[in-house]
């Protein structure tokens, strides 16, 4: 074990020393935002500093990434504000100079005159005219112009709404706050298409794909991308190779002929954590109608089959809740799962447990429902922009919520973390074989804890790149890293005390686990910030290490093979079949929509053409639900497993299985896939902006793939009754026994 500590400990260490320089890069390079925007011509004043940083506010405060996307993050039924901004004003500006050189329309000149104009156009947009003594931009007059026709365009589509990008009418209605909107909006497509100083790529590493102003995938881009590749192949054959020489090399166990935890005592802690599955089975059907809500606003924009429910929920609203439900519920499964073995390893229940697992239940239901209405109070702009920071709509994708909310959830998690913790110190007090196991569920559980506060590393006014890469640390780390690693822990203690595999052989299993998969991701975070304002070490770190994160998920084969055969080895195991069914479609889904559909959009020569369109969408769903939505499902059955002294009847929870499955395969195969494919080519071939346009996304042939989903959401949600059906007829069923200790 040493040496697979040493190892866990090496990775650790050196990885977050290499995330940390990136994040140093980050914040020394970002691109700047002026103390002012100025005219050549004239040196009129067009920005300030001010006005940027505060439309960025006001863009929070509209919904920010739940309305289109800023740098290709967000959602996809609006367009992608800098990638259509930049679109604009080079089509304005060649079309001006056409007219006044040619008297003609810049497409309908001959390619000599058409290269000329271009050439024009790349020397006035991408050459780099920051002063860095006084801190300005210059423009030019022929640029100004095309600004201002943006400002009209977008100052329309805000204030006016506009059907097709699911905006209502008032989303955004004072004069001043548009004028500032369009200023961040300016500044986020100058970054885009404006040169680093002494570099011949963009600050975003020329994204988007716009040929106008040849904004091309760099140099850069293609070698690191090519070289994942070959690092996913070579560590494949490795870790394959070192899977099947030592797989086999656990510590034998005699399967035990009937349940070691049939007879398992219950504490009053773990009654009480009942009402937890009630809630959170009535926040997951909660969160299928909003996405079913949500989704259809793609077909209608703003109505809901005829009915005007953008009204009282747009798009941003309904979107918001969705997402932000999905990380509600899992995350709080998972935490509940905790809490409810925390007795089981120490073999006692602490002092003031069941307090504190009722007061985190409290806080459970303020958080979700009082963090619902500040964003819905937020969009719907009842707040002044630092009330809304606080209280409203932060505009950050699965981190919404109001910064007051956050804290009060880092404040539960603190009190989590605590009550979890100090059983599992008392278990690694007893020093017996689980001790290692133990241990790195306590690294785990502290990380947990330690990790959310990333989220608060950023304030009100921090700029896109420093709010992103912290975003990252909290979605990508919190969420993907850290959580996973406690899931696997939890899973191998489940299995060690059911007496599938040795204590010994889970510990050593666990942290060697967590060290091939935190060796990927902990670095490989860097690969949803190829282009966001960040250095070119990103990419170049972020392809190589994001192409190790899956590795391992190769393997998941062999975890389903496993898992099939417990089933097999033992009758008495029947008992355990639906929990260990959820689990399998974890590692089938952990292989499918986290192994191929993420690398499918890892890679910077991927990731370049298909950021923000629907085969995000598509590793989104496959990923975040086929994982972690069914190894939650999983969690709640074997808690009510353990709780349970019936039978249970095999209809409800087989129907729901499969539907579930069916239902989630049929939504991307029929639908998600398809269109992300047609937006891909579109990106590829003609432009980012045109893969983003409503043109393309209310074509006939988008149109029909988008209500072919209606097919997997229907078999879906039938799925989603069943299972929340049957856990709150459980749940309440264990609700009314006695609980004897």
């Amino acid at each position: 074990m040493k040496k697979t500590w040493i190892a866990f400990t090496s990775v650790i260490v050196l990885s977050f020393i290499t995330l940390i320089w990136i994040g140093t890069e980050v914040y020394q390079t970002q691109p700047p935002i002026p103390d002012t925007v100025i005219v050549k011509e004239t040196q009129e004043v067009l920005y300030t500093k001010k006005d940027i940083q505060t439309g960025q506010n006001v863009w929070e405060s509209i919904g920010g990434m739940e309305v289109g996307s800023i740098w290709g993050h967000g959602s996809y039924v609006a367009p992608d504000w800098t990638a259509d901004w930049i679109h604009k004003e080079a089509v304005f500006m060649l079309d001006a100079w056409a007219k006044k050189d040619f008297n003609s329309k810049y497409e309908n000149l001959d390619v000599e005159n058409k290269a000329a104009l271009k050439a024009r156009l790349i020397k006035d947009i991408k050459t780099n005219t920051y002063n860095e003594a006084d801190k300005s931009i210059t423009i030019s007059q022929s640029q100004l112009a095309a600004i201002k026709e943006n400002i009209k365009h977008y100052t329309s589509i805000f204030s006016e709404g506009k059907e097709v990008y699911a905006i209502p009418k008032g989303a955004l209605t004072d004069t001043k706050k548009l004028e500032q909107l369009n200023a961040f909006l300016f500044w986020t497509s100058w970054a885009a298409s404006t040169n680093r100083p002494g570099k011949d790529y963009t600050y975003t590493s020329n994204w988007p794909h716009e040929p106008l102003i040849d904004n091309t995938i760099t140099k850069g881009s293609l070698v690191w991308s090519g070289l994942s590749i070959v690092l996913l192949l070579l560590f494949i054959g490795i870790l394959t190779y070192y899977y099947l020489l030592n797989h086999e090399k656990g510590d034998l166990v005699t399967k035990p002929d009937s349940d070691p935890l049939v007879n398992l005592k219950l504490y009053r802690s773990q009654k009480a954590l009942l009402k937890y599955f009630i809630v959170i089975s009535l926040l997951i059907a909660l969160q299928i109608v909003l996405g079913v809500i949500t989704v259809h606003y793609t077909v209608e924009g703003q109505a809901f089959f005829g009915f005007n429910l953008s009204d009282i929920l747009p798009y941003s609203v309904t979107r918001t809740w969705h997402t932000q439900l999905a990380v509600f519920w899992i995350a709080t499964i998972w935490l509940s799962t905790g809490l409810f073995l925390a007795p089981m390893i120490s073999g006692k229940e602490m002092k003031y447990q069941v307090f504190g697992i009722n007061f985190l239940f409290v806080a459970l239901i303020v958080i979700v429902l009082g963090s619902m209405f500040g964003e819905w109070l937020g969009i719907h702009q009842f707040f002044n922009l630092t009330a809304n920071f606080f209280f409203g709509h932060q505009g950050y994708e699965y981190m919404d919520l109001g910064r007051f909310w956050q804290i009060f959830l880092g404040i539960g998690l603190v009190l989590w973390v605590i009550m979890v913790s100090r059983h599992i110190i008392y278990g690694i007090r007893k020093n017996d074989e689980s001790k290692h196991l133990l241990i790195i569920l306590l690294i785990s559980v502290l990380a947990i804890g330690m990790f959310f506060f990333s989220g608060l590393m950023y304030g009100e006014n921090s700029s896109l790149p420093v709010i992103n890469y912290w975003r990252w640390w909290l979605v990508h780390l919190w969420v993907e890293g850290f959580f996973e690693v406690f899931a696997t822990v939890i899973i191998a203690f489940i299995f060690s005390r059911m007496k599938i595999i040795s204590t010994k052989t889970a510990g050593r299993v666990s942290v060697a686990s967590a060290s091939i998969f935190l060796a990927g991701g902990i670095i490989g975070t860097l690969h949803h910030l190829y282009y966001s304002g960040t250095p070119i070490q990103a990419i170049a770190l972020g392809a190589t290490f994001s192409a190790l994160e899956v590795v391992p998920l190769t393997l998941m084969g062999f975890e389903i093979r496993e898992n099939w055969n417990l089933l097999k080895s033992k009758q008495w195991m029947q008992k355990y079949k639906w929990p260990i069914f959820f689990f399998l479609a974890v590692a089938f889904w952990n292989f499918v929509g986290a192994g191929i559909f993420g690398f499918l959009i890892n890679p910077p020569i991927a990731l370049y053409y298909i950021q923000g369109l629907n085969t995000t969408a598509v590793h989104a769903h496959a990923a975040l639900f086929g994982v972690y939505g069914m190894l939650g499902m999983g969690f709640i059955l074997i808690c009510l497993r353990f709780y349970s002294d019936r039978m249970w009847s095999n209809t409800k929870l087989k129907r729901a299985f499969w539907l579930l499955n069916i239902g989630l395969i049929a939504m991307i195969v029929l639908s998600l896939l398809p269109v992300g494919i047609i937006q891909a080519y579109t990106s590829i071939t003609k432009g980012y902006s045109f893969a983003r346009d409503s043109e393309l996304l209310y074509s006939p042939t988008v149109q029909t793939l988008k209500w072919m989903r209606m097919v997997g959401d229907i078999i879906f949600s039938v799925g989603i009754f069943y299972f929340c059906w049957f856990a709150i007829d459980e749940t309440i069923y264990n609700l009314k026994r006695k609980i004897t200790k």
